[in-house]
């Protein structure tokens, strides 16, 4: 019959096991039977890596770790296969076994089936997280809700938002979504681009179409043949080049420089700005029907300084890309700088944001981006506002101390009670603030 320990190791639902120093399986409690689904009679004996095979048993072994160190690990989390070949992620903790005489004989390891909590935590993940999107905010949330029907249907699109809120992403992100997803993606800066260059970048050209045009060169329209082109700040095109524009979205067809014969628009079309287009219609600098024609789904995106609740998600996002791109290691943000970045109000939105932690991985080879590695435009502010704060503290502790002094005629004692302060720290902060108490009354006890 088993002993008191025996069926205290039987009873809990963790998977529990030790090895001996040459580690092998020395025990092996009921939950680790049905969490591996290994029979206890088939591990007893073999060596621990060949029961489990877990992704840390090469590298990482946690009970190796123990074991050299003699110090226990608590909650690393990874994943062992079990006998049907799937993937188990596990919370392991280890420690070291001894014998009476203290003398190290071996290692225990308990390990936790997380299978149920990353069921959640992707099911939460894919409510959060829609292609290259990944947002908890409400405002964003309602955007997710309906891009799979605006992805599905051919319709042109408007995406607005001020710059750097991610409107090349949603246009990626609705391509990928939408039944052109197989063909390119193309997006072009119609800002970046004087008329003559931008028209030739859209249509393309013949051969002798102008001085310099030795060969044919295919435009966006032709490069996005059967996929999707992106038209970016297309406000800033001139009113002539609307107006050929809106002939391609009219009629599905356009001639490149130097033809003689149209070719079909075989392209979904996206446009976006920062701009208010409807006050450029009413400005007379965009054309009335060209906005029509584009603005026929609109989607705005919020600036990031409306949807804050997504900057820890996006700057986690942003540190798993560098680390991947860098191959560094960087664990996360510190609770200081992510503080600090709460506080910013990001004129740049998430593109800023994705340039700060950038920066900050030029300066953080490993652990944890603190305040040291965030930019000094970010941190002269927070240290102004501390210094503020400190000196109304200061000044209202002046203002508190002398009050007290004033009421008790001088007596320090007295005033040092009323405060519900030591009398010698009353001291102390007085010769810190340069106050002298007032000559004390005739009423005054000792002070």
């Amino acid at each position: 019959m088993a002993g008191p320990p025996d069926a205290i190791l039987e009873s809990i639902s963790d998977g529990v096991f030790t090895v001996d120093l040459e580690w092998r399986v020395t025990s092996f409690n009921r939950a680790a039977e049905r969490i591996t689904g290994v029979k206890r009679r088939e591990a007893l004996g073999q060596r621990c890596c060949e029961v489990f095979r877990s992704s840390m048993c090469e590298t990482q072994c946690a009970l190796r770790r123990t074991l050299k160190t003699g110090k226990p690990i608590i909650g690393r989390t990874g994943y062992i296969v079990k006998t049907d070949g799937t993937r188990l992620p596990v919370s392991v903790s280890t420690a070291v076994l001894k014998d009476r005489r203290g003398r190290i004989v071996g290692g225990a390891e308990t390990f936790r089936d997380l299978s149920e909590v990353e069921a959640l935590r992707q099911e939460l993940e894919g409510r959060s997280r829609i292609g290259d999107l990944a947002s908890r905010s409400p405002l964003m949330q309602r955007l997710f809700e309906v891009l799979p029907a605006i992805a599905a249907s051919p319709s042109t699109v408007l995406i607005l938002g001020e710059t750097g809120t991610g409107k090349e992403v949603m246009a990626r992100t609705l391509h990928e979504l939408s039944p052109r997803k197989e063909g390119p993606f193309v997006a072009v800066n119609c800002g970046a681009l004087p008329d003559t260059l931008l028209e030739s970048e859209l249509f393309g050209y013949r051969a002798g179409a102008f001085t310099g045009a030795n060969r044919d060169k295919p435009g966006r329209f032709a490069m996005a043949k059967g996929g999707t082109l992106l038209l970016d700040e297309i406000g800033e095109i001139s009113p002539a080049l609307q107006v050929r524009l809106l002939r391609v979205l009219q009629e599905r067809s356009y001639e490149p420089l130097g033809a003689t014969a149209t070719e079909k628009a075989d392209v979904r079309v996206m446009a976006a700005s920062n701009r208010d287009l409807a006050a450029r219609v009413r400005e007379g600098k965009f054309r009335e029907d060209l906005y029509y024609r584009i603005n026929v789904v609109r989607l705005e995106l919020p600036p990031l300084r409306r949807r804050m609740e997504d900057l820890p998600l996006l700057a986690s996002q942003f540190v798993e890309r560098f680390n991947r791109i860098q191959g560094k290691a960087v664990g996360g943000i510190s609770r200081e700088a992510l503080a600090l970045l709460m506080a910013h109000d990001w004129p740049g939105n998430v593109r800023e944001l994705e340039n700060i932690i950038e920066r900050a991985f030029v300066h953080c080879a490993s652990g944890t981006i603190g305040l040291q590695h965030l930019p000094e435009e970010l941190t002269a502010s927070t240290r102004g506002t501390e210094r503020r704060l400190r000196d109304g503290r200061w000044d209202g502790e002046a203002r508190a101390i002398r009050a007290a002094l004033e009421r008790t005629g001088g007596n320090r004692t007295e005033a040092a009670v009323e405060l519900g302060i030591h009398k010698t720290t009353l001291f102390r902060r007085m010769k810190a603030l340069g106050i002298v108490a007032p000559a004390r009354s005739r009423r005054s006890g000792p002070s």
